[in-house]
């Protein structure tokens, strides 16, 4: 008897181990969840058949590659049936992402029962994407891509509560078009090359350049735009491997102390692969975008003949007004989604200490009704008291009245004379 059921404690969710290297290749390739332009935004693939005994020491202390063996897979009886692979987004680990996720429909055997149970694809990515979001306590906030016509994986994530975030568009720029954009002088008298002291010029380019859903989600911080020593090495291996090399510069704004426009390009060497660039610019300056693309077109001349991939959101209107009208193709097209730990995405905000604010701010009947109203000190020969003269209205003091002193009421001094 066969029946179809939901996920059951049959199925064991398990880290990634050596003897299951193959399958997860053959799983990898299947859970391709954006097409291959959308490497040029994410973190260069890493091939764990080959690089396994390395990455396995790795991830037992910080490095950039200690979550390259994140993966999880989901095992019914002896049978490999399903993997996710994650990665944190940002330095803080409050975002994660969903870099793979592949299922497949299995059937396993109850031994007590004697009966046969289905479990779809959905059940098994359902149960892998609940997993992750129990085990990795400080992600807030999980995100992934796919592709816009993903008919099969949209209703799974849907089911896990992921949104709709913003559209991805991916553009190919065509030699011949990078020819003509080089031929422009640009007019760009404040690039600077990037550094670790302008992190924080980048981050608040980063989160002007974005609305405020999607800087929620994405929750970058200074310590994102820096590249630690460990890191840098990585980079340069990574460079070497795959004959690429890298450039990046900023537009400083002197007047306002601000970056306004930066650029990060990614060169093929030996002219096997496209060249592809990340561009921030600041949206009170979009007219930056012909003198910016311009700087990459010369760049990009110095190196083997290739197209140009850039991506775009529906955030950014001027960026894909300005690609059209310079002819770029589009190559892609993507959904971003997220899903948060809570009911909705909000606003946070530490609460304050109570040490240190008045007793006033914290209980109101402590404060005063009024002001004090300021009186005078007047001098009264009637009298040989202080009087206080009461406000016939309000009952409160407005004026204190001083008397000279009476002759007897010191002692005089002693004739001289005697």
């Amino acid at each position: 008897m066969m029946r179809t059921a939901r996920p059951t404690s049959n199925v064991h969710i398990r880290p990634l181990q050596y003897r299951d290297l193959e399958i997860f290749g053959r799983l990898e390739n299947a859970a391709e969840e954006v097409p291959i332009a959308a490497s040029m935004v994410r973190e260069e693939a890493i091939d764990v058949s080959r690089w396994y005994g390395l990455l396995n020491v790795l991830r037992w202390f910080p490095n950039p590659l200690r979550h390259a063996l994140s993966v999880q897979v989901a095992e019914a009886g002896s049978k490999v049936c399903g993997m996710i692979k994650t990665s944190p987004f940002n330095s803080a680990g409050t975002t994660w992402r969903v870099d793979r996720l592949a299922a497949e429909s299995t059937v396993i055997t109850t031994g007590d029962e004697k009966t046969t149970t289905l479990l779809t694809a959905m059940d098994l990515g359902s149960l892998l994407l609940r997993n992750s979001f129990e085990t990795i306590l400080q992600a807030r906030t999980w995100i992934l891509e796919l592709d816009v016509s993903d008919e099969t994986r949209l209703p799974l994530y849907r089911h896990n509560g992921f949104q709709p975030v913003a559209q991805m568009t991916y553009w190919s720029i065509a030699p011949e078009q990078l020819e003509e954009i080089a031929e422009r002088e640009p007019d760009l008298p404040n690039l600077l090359p990037v550094s670790n002291a302008d992190a924080h010029l980048l981050y608040q380019l980063d989160n002007m350049a974005m609305p405020p859903l999607v800087r929620q989600v994405f929750d970058r911080h200074p310590q994102d735009f820096k590249v630690s020593l460990f890191g840098s090495l990585i980079q340069l291996m990574t460079q070497w491997m795959t004959q690429t090399e890298v450039v990046s510069g900023y537009v400083f704004e002197p007047q306002r102390k601000v970056a306004i426009a930066h650029f990060q390009v990614t060169l093929s060497r030996d002219g096997s692969q496209a060249h592809s660039v990340q561009l921030a610019v600041h949206p009170a300056y979009t007219w930056l975008y012909p003198e910016v693309m311009a700087q990459v077109a010369r760049i990009t001349s110095e190196f083997p003949r290739q197209s140009l991939q850039i991506l775009s959101a529906d955030y950014h209107p001027e960026r894909e007004a300005y690609l059209e009208r310079v002819g770029a193709k589009r190559i892609a097209h993507t959904l971003m989604m997220s899903r948060s730990v809570w009911h909705k995405l909000r606003e946070t905000r530490s609460m304050p200490s109570l040490e240190g604010i008045p007793l006033g701010d914290v209980i109101p009947g402590f404060q005063p009704s009024r002001k004090p109203v300021p009186g005078r000190i007047l001098l009264d020969p009637r009298s040989d008291k202080f009087r206080i003269r009461q406000n016939p209205v309000r009952n409160q003091p407005t004026a204190i009245e001083l008397d000279p002193p009476k002759k007897d009421q010191f002692p005089q001094d002693p004739d001289p004379c005697c």
